[in-house]
C-alpha cells in the first residue's frame, strides 16, 4: 500500500509541475498580449491558479522526501523513544491539520459548484474547477501525514536523524 501511495504523491508532483509549466504559460501569453495589442482575459487569474494548484499538489510527495522545513530544535534535544514519541506526536498535529484543511477545502468545491460562483474577470471561470487542485493536494497531505503517522508508530521509517536533516539545507 506504501509503494503505491509514494506513486500516486509522485504523479500529484508531476502534476504540480505541469501546472508550473501553466504559470509561465499564462505570464507569457499575458505579456504578449500586452506587447501585440491583443486580448489575453483572465491570464493573471489562470497564473494565479496554476500557482495554488502546483503548491498544494506537491505537499504530499514533499512530506514523504521529507524536505519540508521542520524545527528541529526540541527534536534535537531529545533521542530515542522520546524523539519517536514526539514524531509520531507532530505527525499526528500535522494530520489533524491537514485533515481540517482537506475537509474545508472540499467544502469550498462544493459550495463554489453548488452556489454556481464564478471569478469577476472577464473569463467567468466558474471556481469551482481551479479550486479542485487546492482540495486535492490538501486531501494528498492528509493522507501522507497519515501515511508518515502510522509508519512511525509501526517504527518503519526511522526518525529523522539530526544530520539528515542538516544535509538539506542550502
Amino acid at each position: 500500500m506504501g509503494a503505491l501511495l509514494d506513486k500516486i504523491y509522485t504523479g500529484a508532483a508531476y502534476l504540480a509541475g505541469i501546472f508550473m509549466v501553466g504559470i509561465l504559460v499564462a505570464v507569457i501569453v499575458g505579456i504578449l498580449g500586452r506587447l501585440l495589442n491583443f486580448s489575453a482575459a483572465g491570464m493573471d487569474a489562470y497564473a494565479g491558479y496554476s500557482m495554488a494548484a502546483s503548491a498544494f499538489l506537491a505537499l504530499a510527495h514533499t512530506l514523504r522526501r521529507r524536505e519540508h522545513i521542520r524545527v528541529t530544535l526540541l527534536l534535537n534535544a531529545v533521542s530515542g523513544s522520546a524523539r519517536r514519541a514526539l514524531e509520531v506526536l507532530c505527525y499526528a498535529v500535522g494530520a489533524l491539520i491537514a485533515g481540517t484543511l482537506a475537509w474545508f477545502s472540499g467544502r469550498l468545491v462544493w459550495q463554489s459548484h453548488l452556489f454556481n460562483d464564478i471569478s469577476t474577470g472577464l473569463d467567468a471561470t466558474p471556481l469551482w474547477i481551479p479550486q479542485i487542485g487546492m482540495a486535492l493536494g490538501a486531501a494528498l497531505l492528509f493522507v501522507a501525514f497519515v501515511h508518515e503517522w502510522t509508519e512511525a508508530m509501526m517504527k518503519r521509517r526511522s526518525p529523522t536523524p539530526a544530520i539528515a536533516e542538516q544535509s538539506h539545507v542550502e
